[in-house]
């Protein structure tokens, strides 16, 4: 990874522990070169964007971070220990949770049970440990404390099924769940894609209030307003390397998309 635009902007993060770090990540499938030692630095309580063109390497760098895939080399660290992720499921047992732009959510069930999708809660005593009865109410206490608390006001009502909900809303649940369960990181893949304006701008207010309690994201995006409002810094993918790593500070959109594209070296 490139430092000095980091260094420059941000010096602090020099003497930070890193939560996630990425070092020298290598993936290739036959000939194509998915990663090319690419290096990478999450720290608490930031917003760290990755941004590329197509085929950059975005997607790989993601799943690799996240178990989807397994990189051919490289280490992976979590609070600046190895991992070695074969699964999303272990990725999610650590603390990191990814919400893709497909959403994977359950469109009959309600807000409350999408937001404990495969985590259920079950009741209190013989009910819960023999008859297996899930704790309803419990849950959609807690869905609402945690609506509350990423500041989400456009989800009222807990009870209502998530295909009765708008493109913006289905993506703050997504968002809510990852926030509930990932306790280290977050991984949004395109959060704002598909949305109207009034949509993204929410979205976009959920990413902020998740760096302001201290949980850090990865935001991969192609749209550069969005990634210029909130990211702290920003990751640029090229030909499956790392070209540098800039921060809305020292560089403009124009230089990002120039960087990007080969146009600007970095």
């Amino acid at each position: 990874m490139t430092l000095t635009a980091d260094a420059a902007a941000t010096p602090a993060a020099e003497t930070r522990q890193p939560i996630l770090q990425a070092k020298n990540l290598v993936k290739t499938y036959g000939r194509v070169v998915g990663l090319d030692g690419v290096s990478l630095s999450l720290y608490p309580g930031e917003v760290l964007a990755i941004i590329g063109d197509n085929g950059a390497g975005k997607s790989t760098l993601i799943k690799c971070l996240t178990g989807a895939e397994l990189a051919d080399e490289g280490e992976i660290l979590l609070d600046g220990r190895p991992v070695h992720f074969k699964r999303p499921q272990d990725a999610h047992l650590a603390g990191i949770e990814t919400v893709y732009q497909t959403l994977a959510v359950s469109p009959a069930r309600d807000v409350a049970s999408n937001l404990f999708l495969g985590r259920e809660e079950r009741r209190k005593g013989i009910l819960g440990s023999v008859f297996r009865m899930v704790d309803k109410k419990g849950m959609r206490k807690k869905a609402r404390q945690q609506l509350a608390d990423l500041g989400i006001t456009t989800l009222q009502d807990v009870t209502v099924p998530v295909e009765n909900l708008s493109g913006g809303q289905r993506q703050a649940v997504a968002v809510a769940r990852a926030a509930a369960f990932g306790s280290k990181v977050v991984v949004l893949d395109e959060p704002t894609a598909a949305l109207g304006v009034r949509e993204s701008n929410q979205v976009l207010q959920l990413v902020k209030n998740l760096r302001d309690r201290g949980i850090p994201v990865i935001l991969i995006s192609h749209n550069m307003p969005h990634v210029f409002e909130v990211a702290d810094r920003i990751h640029i993918q090229r030909l499956g390397k790392c070209a540098t790593t800039i921060t809305p500070q020292s560089h403009s959109m124009t230089d990002a998309v120039a960087i990007m594209t080969g146009a600007r070296k970095a």
